[in-house]
């Protein structure tokens, strides 16, 4: 199950995680309901540092991949260019053929 981290930390406070984040085995806790209060919002601060620290943890690709899978990406969007011009134009042709008839 996909979370993001804020539902994590929610769940290891309710004791439905433990600290490796697997989930815990035991029943379920009903649904907070629409009156609960709900919890105070993240300092500014706080969700800067956080995002900084999910920002080290990303994979970031090198200068080459850059440059090779953008070049990939042109090509592959001028063929596909290409190509539909190509039907776009077949097709035009073949009913205004059939219309003309």
């Amino acid at each position: 199950m996909a979370m993001n981290r804020e539902t994590k930390r929610r769940l290891q406070r309710q004791g439905e995680l433990g600290d490796d984040g697997a989930p815990k085995p035991g029943a379920r806790r009903p649904a907070p309901s629409p009156n609960a209060q709900r919890e105070p919002r993240t300092k500014p601060r706080e969700f800067v540092r956080e995002v900084n620290a999910e920002m080290r943890k990303v994979a970031w690709p090198t200068r080459s991949e850059t440059i090779n899978l953008s070049v990939i990406v042109l090509v592959f969007l001028v063929v596909l260019t290409a190509m539909i011009a190509g039907l776009d134009y077949g097709f035009s042709k073949i009913v205004l053929w059939i219309i003309d008839q």
